[in-house]
């Protein structure tokens, strides 16, 4: 009754005597009925709009990560072997890096060995050859350290750690057969191993 009771007040703050004649209460608790109704039926209406909208959001969103994921599941991944082959090309040159004692250069191979490692763990985990390969990080590291330390002993020493190694590593994943050497020849004609003056 109070809220009649102040709307009412309202419609008699112009002519009061028009107002009283044809306003009553009856009138007065019928147009706040019927004012209630159209609100809820507008303030529903609208939420409703805004739940459709934000379907076809969520709808049209699900849609373009499905396609998303369908072009990233086609899309080209590298091979174990292809990653292997790269391995191979980095270690022949970091010996020659290392044998003339281009530090820079041998550096360089080394973590182009290490990157080629972190991406088989990355793009090669349904491989089980993946889970042995563990076993060659300690031999980069000691490879690492004879660079840093510019020794061309140590170098040859861990070297021949890591060939030996990458062996090991084969044999235990059942690729005995593809047996790493110290390399005798240069892997490439066009690159000068000798350090730059």
């Amino acid at each position: 009754m109070p809220v009649y009771e102040s709307i009412k007040k309202f419609y008699l703050l112009g002519s009061a005597t028009e107002r009283n004649e044809l306003v009553s209460h009856a009138d007065m608790r019928r147009s706040v009925v019927r004012f209630n109704r159209y609100f809820l039926l507008i303030a529903t209406l609208y939420i409703l709009a805004s739940c459709n909208d934000q379907n076809k959001q969520v709808t049209q969103m699900q849609s373009k990560i499905d396609s998303l994921q369908k072009q990233l599941a086609e899309s080209y991944k590298p091979g174990l072997g292809e990653f292997m082959s790269g391995i191979q090309m980095h270690h022949a040159k970091l010996w020659f890096a290392g044998q003339n004692q281009n530090w820079a250069l041998a550096n360089f191979e080394v973590h182009e060995i290490q990157e080629s490692l972190d991406d088989i763990r990355n793009f090669c985990q349904d491989r089980p050859e993946v889970k042995a390969m563990g076993m060659i990080n300690p031999t980069v590291d000691s490879v690492n350290n004879a660079i840093q330390q510019k020794n061309l002993q140590l170098f040859k020493n861990s070297f021949i750690s890591l060939t030996n190694t990458c062996n090991n590593c084969h044999k235990a994943t059942d690729h005995g057969f593809n047996v790493v050497i110290i390399p005798t020849n240069s892997p490439v004609t066009n690159q000068d191993f000798k350090t730059v003056q």
